[in-house]
């Protein structure tokens, strides 16, 4: 009888029902924060109704998938937009959801086959795809531009100008990338949690993979909870308080992992231009916004501000803690320099990630008989993209010293009975 029922209870806990759940609570979390968000920043206000559409448009460009802006402004005018940004707090809010719930079925066991994980991870799959193909089709809208009450309105007038720019999702784009966003979600859920069960063909691998994607993972979770407390804290001594939720409920990720890599001595570079600007702190706009590209790194944000050399000492004690519990986390039998080697690849893989989902883009002009940027304030741009070479060196370094140090650190706290558990 018990041999029977046992894969009734299987698929009952891994029914269309249950993966229905998974996906839904996903995308309203992630609609939730959005919104929230974007009410805070003001976007009630945008004209026709389009407070929804543009809360489709974050949602999807979270996950991956492409926001394509466009623009008409009549026979004698032209604009070129463009805009690149990825809401890294909605996409963590959804990941963490998203994580949970695949894995709630899965759980109190050790080992999990192939074709059972694998059919269940195609359900999800399925409904996913069909919630981000409606989010992408609704994620529409066109919005006209004041030109205003001067001359280049005047000018406006004359001539029939009515400039207009839109946006709208590239549908293939959105349904891949968003695909693979579920697919690396769901397979670092399985890596990172320790009771997640593997086939057992991957059993092995959990002594050099686990305990340094466990680590990682909390390494950025770390940095979100501090932004947050900052964040808190601003809002509540200095003011701004809409402008700071806006921060931490769209992009909190964004400025705490940028953080996080110019504390192991990375570079970006960047340019602010026109009526554009990056979210707080200040001083990330005051080093961007010059007549050439500039770098942003430890040295030019001390300039302006001597406190951003505290970012390297929050660095060195967190990728330190980040390698105790890694190697408090491995089976006793491997070695402080084994341990240096796993969190060296762990980190750049995780700089990478950070260098990947953290490069802003934003343009927008507007030209009129040929003659661009009238002087209205309607044109500007904004990019900030890494050194990517030298930021991963500078990973793998800070991993092989770190690791190191944390596993000679947690050699004295692992209990005897412990040393063999992942």
């Amino acid at each position: 009888m018990t041999l029977r029922t046992a894969p009734a209870q299987a698929v009952a806990r891994h029914g269309w029902v249950q993966a229905a759940a998974v996906v839904l609570t996903g995308l309203v979390a992630m609609g939730v924060v959005a919104a929230l968000g974007l009410w805070a920043a003001g976007a009630t206000d945008l004209p026709d109704g389009a407070f929804p559409r543009v809360v489709a448009a974050t949602v999807v460009t979270s996950v991956g998938g492409s926001v394509e802006l466009a623009g008409a402004a009549g026979g004698l005018a032209e604009t070129d937009a463009g805009l690149t940004v990825i809401p890294l707090s909605v996409t963590l809010t959804g990941a963490l959801v998203v994580a949970a719930g695949f894995l709630r079925p899965l759980r109190h066991r050790a080992v999990a086959g192939a074709a059972e994980l694998g059919g269940w991870a195609a359900r999800v799959a399925v409904l996913w795809l069909l919630g981000l193909l409606g989010l992408a089709l609704a994620a529409r809208q066109t919005f006209r531009i004041d030109l205003g009450e001067d001359t280049l309105g005047d000018i406006g007038d004359v001539l029939g100008v009515r400039p207009e720019i839109g946006f709208t999702t590239d549908v293939p784009v959105t349904l891949v990338f968003g695909l693979l966003w579920l697919a690396g979600v769901l397979v670092l859920a399985l890596v990172v949690a320790r009771g997640a069960p593997l086939p057992g063909r991957l059993l092995p691998f959990q002594t050099s993979v686990r305990p340094a994607a466990y680590a990682m993972v909390l390494l950025l979770l770390a940095y979100v909870g501090i932004g947050i407390v900052a964040g808190l804290v601003v809002a509540a001594t200095r003011g701004h308080t809409a402008e700071t939720f806006a921060v931490l409920l769209l992009g909190v990720p964004n400025l705490v992992w940028l953080a996080l890599t110019i504390g192991l001595g990375a570079t970006w570079n960047g340019r602010v231009e026109g009526p554009f600007g990056l979210p707080m702190p200040h001083v990330l706009d005051q080093v961007l916004r010059t007549p050439d590209v500039s770098e942003l790194n430890l040295g030019s944000l001390a300039e302006y501000d001597g406190r951003v050399w505290w970012l390297l000492v929050a660095d060195a004690v967190l990728l330190l803690a980040a390698g105790f519990v890694m190697a408090a986390r491995s089976p006793g039998r491997v070695r402080a320099w084994q341990h240096a080697l796993h969190m060296a690849v762990a980190l750049a893989l995780t700089v990478l990630m950070i260098c990947l989902v953290g490069r802003i883009s934003a343009h927008f002009g507007l030209s009129v008989l040929g003659i661009g940027d009238l002087g209205g304030g309607l044109a500007g741009k904004l990019f900030l993209r890494p050194r990517l070479w030298s930021a991963l060196g500078l990973a793998v370094l800070w991993g092989l010293v770190t690791g190191f140090a944390g596993a000679l650190l947690a050699r004295r706290v692992r209990r005897r009975g412990e040393t063999d558990a992942v």
